[in-house]
């Protein structure tokens, strides 16, 4: 059994400092991914700090510029259901919905949605090596089993791709995320948050290895009518994407004014690229619009050989649900769908 020590902190000053005192510590709240991975002995955290107890990060609160604030300890199921969230970032509410199951979401929260890590199935097994797991380990993935990996933004050394649907629709969002540590607070944009492979798969995200996510900030709301969220997966729930959507528009006498684009299931971090959301600009929600963007966004796509079929889906995919959101939103089935 794996020895570690337990501390429950009541401020976030006092958690910061109890990582402080174990970088190689972890926090906990929800629990739904920590927990897996201390059960399959990937993770080995020699503390766990639990910051479920936090007050003032459990809420959803309006900001002055019209956004709202998401506390990192907020549970998906309340994020999804929240009256506001429904009302003013459909797509948010609607991507938190495609994923895992309900027990699930009632327990999950949004700071540890965003720190899941992969759920590559080399990732999991501490019998084959993996550079995310242990720096320098290689790569079993490559040349071996990869109908889930990546097909954008992989390299030499890990091919693994991020699981969060509701990370994908913050990054077509653009929202924030707030963190604290032993410098103070800063904001990161999620454009910024999680990082691809390059020569550090061992590093998911630009989060300092002694800062705490403590809410995620949503700019004020431009995308309420034409949005949708897709997820292609294997079965109808408790599923992770190999690819998914998140489509908003802003429809202006028949034209594109604004349009966000992101990708799930593709690439180790929600991928978006804004020269394709550019591309919309100005333009009719036609086919011929919609095919020039997908060019933009899947520019340098590559296969591993089993997942090759992953560049004509998330092309299909994709144009589906641009279509879906220029209509003014998803289908009977919420946009979900089976492969």
């Amino acid at each position: 059994m794996n020895r570690f020590t337990y501390v429950r902190p009541v401020t976030v000053a006092d958690a910061v400092a109890a990582k402080a005192g174990a970088p190689a510590g972890r926090f906990i709240a929800g629990g739904t991914n920590l927990v897996d991975l201390m059960k399959s002995d990937v993770e080995r955290p020699p503390r766990l700090i639990d910051i479920g107890r936090v007050p003032g990060m459990d809420a959803v609160t309006a900001l002055p510029d019209g956004g709202l604030r998401i506390g990192a300890l907020v549970t998906n199921a309340r994020v999804a259901y929240d009256r506001q969230i429904a009302a003013a970032y459909p797509l948010l509410a609607e991507a938190i919905l495609a994923g895992a199951s309900a027990q699930l979401r009632n327990a999950a929260t949004t700071g540890g949605n965003l720190l899941q890590r992969t759920r590559c199935h080399y990732f999991y097994d501490p019998s084959m090596p993996c550079n995310k797991r242990t720096r320098g380990a290689g790569c079993a993935a490559i040349g071996g089993v990869t109908r889930m990996h990546a097909i954008l933004g992989a390299s030499e050394h890990c091919i693994a791709t991020h699981p969060s649907d509701m990370c994908v629709a913050l990054a077509a969002l653009e929202a924030v995320v707030q963190v604290s540590g032993p410098h103070g607070a800063r904001a990161i944009p999620m454009a910024e948050f999680h990082r691809l492979p390059g020569d550090r798969p061992d590093l998911d995200t630009t989060l300092g290895a002694d800062e705490m996510v403590t809410s995620v900030d949503l700019p004020a709301a431009r995308f309420t009518t034409h949005t949708a969220y897709m997820k292609l997966r294997d079965r109808a729930s408790y599923a992770f994407a190999i690819v998914s959507v998140a489509a908003a528009l802003r429809l202006r006498d028949g034209r594109i004014e604004e349009a966000r684009l992101a990708l799930g299931g593709v690439a180790q971090k929600p991928w978006r690229r804004p020269e394709a959301e550019e591309a919309l600009r100005g333009r009719a929600p036609d086919e011929a619009t919609f095919d020039r963007a997908a060019d933009i966004l899947l520019d340098g796509a590559r296969g591993q050989g089993d997942n090759d079929f992953k560049i004509g889906l998330a092309r299909a995919v994709l144009l589906r649900a641009l279509a879906q959101a220029a209509a003014g939103g998803s289908d009977a089935q919420g946009g979900h769908a089976r492969a």
